[in-house]
């Protein structure tokens, strides 16, 4: 690929196939520069550090996520089928894409997160899902929390093979999913006190 090729669109879209190919922790400059057939230097003009290259690949792939998400529960009723369709694109992506994945999970400034439309537009719906449960804050953060939790433990688990056990892996997130809409419907508000 010609040097006059490089844009740092170019090396973020590179990092993130070769994070889903090799993983997360091979995304360096060097194994970048190798890619494009270019000195690690000429990479300097489009990023300006690892750390740089990683924030841009996470917002990438938070991007992505949430494009996947948001097109699964367009249009859905709001309640269990929105929380499954949710759930299962969240899924999809997580499988499909490790290195992807693995990358939106990374910490992120938060001034950037505020500036990020893809970052906003997760907010948008996850929170308007779960504001269909008649959520409002602190139960809110809570309980988005508790989703991603749940959603990244079960991912991470199932793409390591550690569910031995005979029970289909699908049917156990179906009933996952099920619970979560149960507590969802009836979740423990926090108790507000007010000064007399």
């Amino acid at each position: 690929m010609p040097r006059a090729g490089l844009t740092p669109d170019r090396l973020v879209a590179a990092a993130a196939d070769l994070a889903d190919e090799a993983g997360l922790d091979h995304v360096t400059l060097s194994a970048l520069a190798r890619r494009f057939g270019v000195k690690d230097a000429s990479l300097y003009t489009h990023v300006r550090n690892l750390k740089d290259l990683r924030t841009r690949l996470a917002l990438l792939a938070g991007g992505e996520m949430i494009d996947r998400i948001a097109a699964a529960v367009e249009g859905r009723e709001a309640g269990r089928d929105t929380l499954g369709a949710f759930a299962g694109a969240y899924r999809a992506y997580a499988l499909e894409h490790p290195g992807r994945y693995a990358a939106a999970q990374l910490p992120i400034d938060q001034d950037l997160l505020t500036d990020s439309p893809a970052m906003r537009r997760t907010a948008d719906v996850t929170y308007g899902m779960l504001r269909a449960y008649g959520l409002e804050e602190p139960d809110l953060t809570d309980a988005v929390r508790l989703l991603r939790s749940t959603f990244h433990g079960y991912c991470a688990l199932e793409s390591t093979g550690a569910f031995g056990a005979p029970r289909d892996v699908q049917a156990s997130w179906d009933r996952a999913i099920d619970a979560l809409h149960v507590l969802l419907r009836n979740w423990p508000r926090e108790q507000r006190t007010t000064d007399a």
